[in-house]
C-alpha cells in the first residue's frame, strides 16, 4: 500500500526516520514477503517471536474473542486462495475454501510472552487486518517522542491525525464515497488526535459473470461478507483497534456492528450501506458533514 507521512512541524529527517521505521515493521508483519518474521512463524521455523509480533498476535486473538470470530487472524489458509491482483482474477473452488476453513479459528493459537503455540499445524496467520493500524500507532508514538505536534500518517486507508492543523482547527477527514473515485468523499469528520480507519468492499475486488467478489472475507464462510454494507469507518484512539473493528463490523453487519461499537469506550463509527445510506454511532451525532 502507499505510505504518506505529512509533518506540519518537525523536519524532513524525522519524516524519513518514520518511513524507515515503517519498512522495519514490514519485515516483521508482511504476509507476502517470504522472509518476514510472520512468514517464518507460519512455516513453524521457530515458536519464539519478537515482542512486536507477539503483541500484535495477542491483540488479534483478543479481537477474535471480542467479536465472536468476526475478526480472525487465522484466516491465512483462506486468504491465500484469493488473488485480487491476478490478471484474470477468479474465485477459488468451493471445496478448497471449505478445506481451508477447517484450519481457521482464533482459539487454535496461544501466546505466552514471546512464545506462540498452534493447536493445528496447518493454521496460517494473516495480520493484514490489524498490522497497518499497529504500525501507524508506532509511527505516531515515534513522531510524538520527537516533538511533532501536528501531522498526518496515512497508510492506505489507515489514517492517524496527530494534534490539530497548524491554524489550530481540527483536521477535516473525508470518508470515501463507495464506487466513486478515490478523491470523492461522501462526507467529512473533524478529527483531532485520533485514528480513522476505513474498510470498504471497493478497496480490492473483481467482477465475474455479474458477481462482485471483494476482499473482506467472512471467517464463517471463507467468502466475501455480504451484509448490505459498502464500508465501515472506525474513529478511535489507536489505529490497531480501528483496523480490527472496521473489518469486524463490516462482517457483523450494521446492526450488530453498531451495537459492538456502542459498547466500547472511546470508539465511534460511520456505516455506509450499499444504497449509500449513512449511519453514525451516538458519539458522532452532529459531527458527520455529508457532501
Amino acid at each position: 500500500t502507499y505510505v504518506s507521512i505529512r509533518l506540519y512541524d518537525g523536519d524532513e529527517e524525522t519524516a524519513r526516520e518514520a518511513l524507515e521505521l515503517c519498512r522495519t515493521y514490514e519485515t516483521i508483519f508482511s504476509r507476502t514477503d517470504a522472509d518476514s518474521e510472520l512468514a517464518r512463524l507460519n512455516r513453524r521455523e521457530s515458536d519464539t517471536v519478537s515482542q512486536e509480533l507477539a503483541d500484535v498476535i495477542a491483540l488479534g486473538l483478543e479481537y477474535g474473542r471480542l467479536t465472536g470470530g468476526a475478526f480472525d487472524i487465522t484466516m491465512g489458509t483462506v486468504t491465500r486462495l484469493w488473488d485480487f491482483h491476478a490478471q484474470e482474477p477468479a474465485p477459488p473452488e468451493a471445496a478448497a475454501v471449505a478445506e481451508a476453513l477447517t484450519h481457521v479459528g482464533w482459539e487454535k493459537v496461544h501466546v505466552e510472552g514471546t512464545s506462540v503455540r498452534f493447536d493445528d499445524p496447518e493454521t496460517v496467520l494473516d495480520l493484514g487486518g490489524i498490522a497497518k493500524g499497529y504500525i501507524a500507532d508506532r509511527l505516531a508514538e515515534y513522531l510524538r517522542a520527537e516533538g511533532v505536534t501536528s501531522a498526518i500518517i496515512d497508510l492506505g486507508g489507515n489514517l492517524c491525525c496527530i494534534g490539530r492543523r497548524p491554524d489550530g482547527r481540527d483536521f477535516q477527514v473525508g470518508i470515501r464515497r463507495p464506487e466513486g473515485e478515490q478523491s470523492q468523499s461522501i462526507g467529512t469528520l473533524p478529527i483531532r488526535d485520533r485514528s480513522v480507519v476505513t474498510s470498504g468492499w471497493y478497496e480490492r475486488c473483481f467482477t465475474l459473470d455479474g458477481t462482485v467478489y471483494h476482499h473482506i472475507l467472512s471467517p464463517s464462510t471463507g467468502w466475501p461478507a455480504e451484509t448490505g454494507l459498502a464500508s465501515v469507518t472506525i474513529v478511535s484512539g489507536l489505529g490497531a483497534d480501528g483496523d480490527a473493528l472496521s473489518t469486524a463490523c463490516f462482517v457483523l453487519g450494521q446492526e450488530a456492528g453498531l451495537a459492538l461499537v456502542e459498547s466500547l469506550e472511546g470508539v465511534e463509527a460511520v456505516f455506509i450501506g450499499r444504497d449509500l445510506t449513512v449511519t453514525v454511532s451516538s458519539g458522532l451525532a452532529g459531527r458527520f458533514s455529508p457532501l
